[in-house]
């Protein structure tokens, strides 16, 4: 009987897809809740923080991953072409933000480090998700020269990057529009699912970053069309529409990457090449938020404490799976695949269990939990 479960088991996470299912179904969802609480004056007060971590940070860990754990799988006779490596940097590099904000509602931390962890949770997993596109798309082409290669990945990078933080607000101002113009909290819900899954299928048609245009999206409507376009009625209805639709979303996710465990199979390579990625991404995630601390110490932005937060709050999730799954059919896809579920689910696991002990450290025992994200 046990084994007849495994079998529907693994038939059902095989027949739903559980990367495109994610990345094409959930992520447009679960970002537009997560960046519809965040408070954009927080954001902004610390945007050069934010964006500094969010794409200079993400390219310094893409590298620094991928370079130890290129040396370290072959220090265990399991080789693999270093673009592969820098893949893998890419799509554990960024910080997920279903899980970081998740474990944000859980603790009263400096409201400046909060906007920092939250703010960086929303951004880099856009920038972490064009960085992976740009690096693939370099592997799966033949017969490139260096400089048309740098010319394609900067070239997508500004087009996907950019041109989603355009269509998201665009898309926001025009939803800010339509529920200004209505006073019914039900047509008011659809429409901001419309722009929620709208925002994300219209970016990707025009290839463009659809997790970039949600969260600007999310970031309008919760900072702009929560207070000046809603009513209250209306506004308290939305907001525990969304928190709920976060909280259901969150805990299929979480199903869903225990039962994909059954189906990846994993081997003794695969455990040892999960430990080199957890290695590399602690290292990695270090490295990163060092040398972006180091480069703007002197505006101020960071007060003490915030690098063991903000490094030990850079929490994995179901997008790095995603990501892995979506590689192309190469002899690397199961190492890295399994080396990508190991690491994700330590940083789940043991570094969302230990994070409140991090905090403490870092800010007293004044730290505790609260449920407010603001």
């Amino acid at each position: 009987p046990s084994l007849g479960m495994a079998e529907h088991v693994v038939k059902f996470v095989n027949d739903l897809e559980f990367g495109p299912t994610l990345l094409d179904g959930m992520l447009s969802f679960l970002l537009f809740a997560g960046a519809l609480h965040v408070d954009l004056d927080r954001l902004a007060q610390r945007k050069w923080a934010i964006a500094t971590l969010a794409t200079v940070g993400v390219l310094i860990s893409t590298f620094v991953v991928g370079g130890i754990v290129y040396f370290g799988l072959q220090a265990i006779g399991q080789p693999i072409p270093f673009i592969w490596a820098l893949a893998f940097g890419a799509l554990i590099s960024p910080t997920d933000p279903v899980a970081t904000l998740g474990i944000l509602k859980s603790f009263s931390i400096p409201p400046s480090v909060q906007a920092k962890i939250a703010g960086e949770s929303l951004f880099n997993d856009g920038v972490g998700v064009v960085v992976f596109i740009v690096i693939v798309g370099i592997a799966s082409s033949t017969g490139s020269d260096v400089e048309t290669t740098i010319l394609f990945a900067g070239e997508t990078f500004l087009l996907e990057a950019v041109g989603g933080g355009v269509l998201g607000l665009v898309a926001g101002y025009i939803a800010f529009l339509a529920l200004r113009s209505i006073d019914n909290h039900v047509v008011e819900i659809l429409v901001t699912l419309a722009l929620a899954t709208g925002a994300y299928a219209l970016a990707a048609s025009l290839h463009l970053s659809g997790p970039i245009a949600v969260v600007i999206a999310g970031l309008l409507i919760g900072n702009q069309g929560v207070d000046r376009a809603m009513s209250d009625h209306t506004r308290d209805n939305l907001l525990r529409f969304w928190e709920l639709s976060d909280e259901i979303l969150n805990s299929i996710l979480f199903l869903l990457l225990g039962m994909e465990a059954v189906v990846i199979g994993f081997t003794g390579n695969m455990a040892l090449a999960g430990v080199i990625a957890i290695f590399a991404m602690l290292i990695g995630r270090t490295t990163a938020v060092t040398a972006v601390i180091m480069a703007l110490r002197r505006t101020g932005d960071f007060t003490k404490g915030a690098a063991p937060a903000l490094i030990w709050g850079g929490l994995k999730g179901g997008i790095s799976v995603a990501l892995a799954l979506s590689l192309p059919d190469v002899e690397a896809k199961p190492l890295l695949l399994g080396a990508t579920y190991i690491a994700v689910v330590f940083s789940i696991v043991f570094q969302g269990l230990t994070l409140q002990r991090v905090l403490k450290h870092s800010f007293g025992e004044s730290t505790g939990p609260t449920r407010k994200l603001h």
